[in-house]
């Protein structure tokens, strides 16, 4: 053991995907690489006053849980990958669960459920149909490339085995394209690679420049943009769209109606799981008039609503992909573009329905949940990506609605992340 690292024993896993532990002189410090149980050696890249962050770089008691990561650079995209299926569904429900019994919130006499498909790598590998890679270049040529967990590095990737192969053979292929120019790897942010379940794939391109020389549409990409993306902030956000090629729209089949979507619409990562939880919301909304909240595309309420829906977007391109799944649809839907907390009463008028809300992990903007209050629909369905904001939200409604059913899907295998769908009744 050299004076970098030191040994501790995982407590628990906490939300966020981490293991807990105490180090000697009582700081809290919260490791990547750790099931519950285990004595490893770590090495800590972050201290802060209150605790610290690290990576177990030797295990010296492993869990019964241990398994081997299919993939060597496993804590970029999906840390939970040395666990077993079973082990890991658990684990997110008794997160979810503590989660919020410290907000204080009455749990259903059920307890918080789970649901996750059967245990075989069908299900817990190459689900994603959205994957982000970075580039790293060398003597030869462009690669993908993904941050190192605990690191300002980079690691040069083939791919990542939570993809369907569709994402991976598209960025493959814009590679090839993007090498006849020779680009420098310090001028391209990101690619964002897309695929339905058919298999066609589109691209987004992110760039430093604000000039980028047209290639050709690659091989197998349905279609390509590529967007200047301000230098100065290391995120992958449009600041100008440069150019586009081919189509970049694809379109997926939910509970047997088709969506359309773009390049850079939201939409479900993982379709299978995400159809098991429209099942579920259709169960619980019945035959009413629905108002879906932090719409998207539409994918929620119009799969779910009986006869009539009203859909509220703030993105106007997302909004729009909205306008042509509501005009597809046989329902009587109205896309409304509006940010949700703008004026919400005016827009959150579902008082004889059912509200349905899939917020950013931000959760519920105040003003929303002040509406909620003030209308109080008879039903409440709540689909959060960060259990954490959620739990803190209907604390805030609990004096008003009880939780009839609370349950936690694994939309995201082999990762940390956790989906979790709340239904409320009206008190």
């Amino acid at each position: 053991m050299t004076e970098n690292t030191e040994d501790v024993r995982i407590d628990s896993l906490v939300h966020g995907g981490q293991g807990l532990a105490t180090r000697a002189d009582g700081q809290k410090v919260f490791v990547w690489n750790a099931l519950p149980g285990e004595l490893v050696r770590i090495r800590i890249f972050r201290k802060k006053r209150s605790y610290a962050e690290a990576i177990a770089e030797e295990i010296l008691e492993p869990s019964k849980d241990r398994i081997p990561a299919v993939e060597e650079n496993y804590l970029a995209t999906s840390p939970w990958q040395i666990m077993r299926y079973a082990a890991e569904g658990e684990h997110k429900r008794a997160i979810t669960e503590e989660l919020f019994t410290r907000e204080h919130v009455e749990l259903p006499k059920t307890g918080v459920q789970l649901v996750q498909q059967p245990a075989d790598e069908a299900h817990f590998f190459h689900y994603r149909n959205k994957m982000e890679y970075s580039f790293w270049g060398d003597e030869d040529g462009l690669h993908l490339a993904l941050h190192n967990r605990g690191s300002h590095q980079k690691s040069i990737v083939m791919g990542s085995a939570l993809a369907l192969p569709a994402i991976d053979q598209a960025a493959h292929a814009l590679l090839v394209e993007l090498q006849k120019q020779n680009p420098r790897a310090g001028d391209l942010k990101t690619i964002i690679v897309r695929c339905n379940q058919k298999g066609e794939a589109v691209i987004s391109l992110f760039t430093k420049l604000e000039k980028f020389t047209q290639i050709t549409l690659p091989d197998g990409v349905k279609g390509f943009r590529v967007y200047h993306s301000n230098p100065k902030s290391p995120a992958s956000v449009p600041t100008k769209l440069l150019y586009e090629l081919g189509d970049v729209t694809l379109v997926d089949t939910l509970l047997g109606q088709n969506f359309t979507y773009d390049v850079d619409s939201f939409f479900q990562v993982n379709i299978p799981v995400f159809e098991l939880a429209l099942t579920r919301i259709k169960e619980f909304c019945g035959k009413t008039d629905v108002g879906d909240v932090y719409a998207g595309v539409g994918s929620i309420g119009l799969s779910v609503a009986d006869k009539r829906v009203d859909l509220i977007e703030l993105d106007p391109a997302t909004a729009a992909m909205a306008r042509v799944n509501a005009a597809a649809s046989s329902l009587d839907a109205q896309v409304i573009e509006a940010p949700a907390e703008a004026e919400p009463g005016k827009y959150i008028t579902c008082d004889d329905g059912v509200l349905i809300f899939d917020p950013p992990r931000a959760g519920l903007h105040q003003k929303v949940i002040t509406a909620i209050e003030a209308i109080q629909p008879p039903k409440l369905i709540y689909l959060s990506c960060n259990p954490a904001t959620q739990a803190r939200d209907l604390a805030l409604l609990q004096d008003s609605y009880t939780i009839e059913h609370l349950e936690v899907f694994n939309f995201f295998p082999r990762t940390p992340h956790i989906e979790c769908l709340a239904v409320l009744t009206r008190k």
